[in-house]
């Protein structure tokens, strides 16, 4: 009896709610029809926003291209492609106002330019108009101890909205990785938009990672130890993944930076019909009057690593690594050795970040033989480079590697890392000849160094010679051709 009136309660329960099923999806509908409405009636309002500050030129209205980078200020790789992609834009289309959304709020915009001179020597030659975004916080991962791409992926909208709000442009490039702001500038908006992809926010590689329950920076032990929350973490970055591809594929253009990131971009993102590699600019000519051979003011080596301060980069593996070398070293009758640390710090985290690897520096008892030279001047980081003799890098698949183009450019011997954009676009034969090495682990890392040290100077010559050679392919003018090609359909 009771398991009869069970059975009716339950059957009661499913009718209920199979009667709710069609009110509630006419009610979605009409709220899906209500948002459409409104987001159509907003995009309007921009449109007329857009036009009633716009600006013209021999009768004609001028073109607004805005560029959404964050960290314009932060002087590494990916703000090099900024400042050489205006450079090449302000040179084609003069008669265009360039925007550059950037959360800097500390700097006024004479100060970014100046720093992009300073650092990069790259001088713009029409104005830039700086709208500074206030809400960067949103999209730093300290926000987000735990989701943390989820995180800073909505973020970056709520970002992007800011950006928006303050002005509309015509044609919108994210050149910083957050292909979430792209349906926000194209559907609500109404941009053109295009994407200078640097790294994928997710790649199947991290897929793998948490899927063979592997320990990483971005994949926490506690995690990979225990099964249940590896599935849980897989299930949630498969997710991702396919919310990530959506977003992507909104773009009108796509542009990845080496053959690592277009393979992961065309997986994710499905848009191979407007998709180009466009390698970074590498100021390869800047680097070609350092001498190749080997002029050193003290004895001994120099070894020198560029690169910001980022987790990602790992200088903590060069640190341990060259304290091997230098316990090996103890024994041997070998010259003097010292390690220059030389990137940018973005923010609070990246200074505390130096300070873990002091303290790990004086943990190996290697603090006098390394040294952190912090936001340098360009002059100065051409200074170190022509003294050093080998350049450390060690970021797994690092998207491409601007600082390893930058250390073969001025002669050094590169060590970099056996995954991503240095093993697969830039230390690979030239000629048949070797234009540097490869290693992955502490103690690869410690033995190539001390194989390098060892080769003869002719020996050393001859592969800085030829990796001298190789890099020609990564200068400015490559990017220009390639950049101006890629984004002709954006600004036509």
């Amino acid at each position: 009896m009771a398991a009869d009136t069970g059975s009716c309660r339950l059957y009661a329960l499913l009718r209920f709610f199979y009667s709710l099923l069609f009110p509630g999806l006419i009610l979605c509908g009409v709220l899906c029809v209500y948002l459409v409405i409104v987001l159509w009636l907003f995009r309007r309002h921009l449109q007329r926003k857009k036009k009633s500050v716009s600006t013209s030129r021999n009768g004609k209205d001028q073109m607004v291209v805005a560029f959404f980078h964050p960290y314009c200020n932060a002087g590494g790789g990916g703000e090099r492609v900024l400042w050489c992609a205006l450079k090449a834009l302000q040179k084609k289309y003069p008669e265009a106002v360039y925007v550059v959304y950037t959360g800097d709020i500390n700097v006024s915009g004479q100060q970014i330019l100046e720093g992009a001179f300073r650092r990069f020597n790259i001088k713009l030659v029409h104005p830039v108009e700086f709208v500074f975004l206030r809400k960067r916080y949103l999209v730093e991962d300290s926000q987000y101890p735990h989701f943390t791409l989820l995180g800073q992926s909505l973020g970056s909208i709520l970002l992007g909205w800011e950006a928006l709000m303050q002005r509309v442009p015509d044609v919108y490039i994210d050149s910083m990785g957050y292909a979430f702001t792209l349906p926000l500038f194209k559907y609500i908006g109404g941009c053109r938009v295009g994407s200078y992809v640097h790294y994928p926010t997710i790649s199947t590689d991290m897929l793998s990672v948490v899927k063979n329950q592997n320990t990483g920076f971005n994949n926490a032990a506690f995690i990979s130890r225990n099964a249940f929350l590896s599935k849980a973490k897989l299930l949630y970055y498969c997710l991702f993944a396919f919310i990530y591809g959506l977003v992507g594929s909104c773009s009108d253009v796509v542009m990845v930076n080496s053959s690592w990131t277009l393979n992961h971009i065309l997986s994710l993102w499905k848009v191979g019909h407007c998709t180009n590699i466009v390698y970074p600019p590498c100021d390869v000519q800047t680097f070609l009057d350092i001498p190749l051979h080997e002029k050193r003011v003290t004895p001994g080596h120099l070894l020198v690593s560029i690169g910001q301060f980022r987790p990602e980069k790992n200088h903590a593996l060069q640190i341990k690594a060259f304290a091997k070398l230098l316990s090996e070293k103890a024994a041997e009758s070998r010259p003097s050795l010292k390690l220059a640390l030389i990137g940018g710090c973005r923010n609070k985290e990246d200074e505390l970040r130096v300070n873990q690897l002091k303290k790990l520096s004086e943990n190996l008892g290697v603090q006098e033989n390394v040294e952190f030279k912090i936001n340098i001047s360009f002059d100065e980081l051409k200074n170190y480079l022509s003294e050093a003799t080998i350049g450390l890098h060690t970021m797994w698949n690092e998207h491409f590697g601007i600082g390893v183009v930058e250390c073969m450019a001025a002669g050094t011997i590169i060590l970099a890392h056996n995954s991503g954009g240095p093993k697969l676009d830039i230390v690979i034969p030239h000629d048949g000849q070797i234009t540097g090495f490869l290693a992955e682990s502490e103690e690869g890392y410690a033995e190539t160094m001390a194989h390098i040290l060892s080769l003869s100077s002719e020996k050393r010559l001859q592969i800085r010679k030829t990796a001298r050679a190789s890099v020609s392919r990564f200068s400015d003018q490559e990017f220009e051709v390639s950049f101006l090609s890629s984004v002709e359909k954006l600004l036509t």
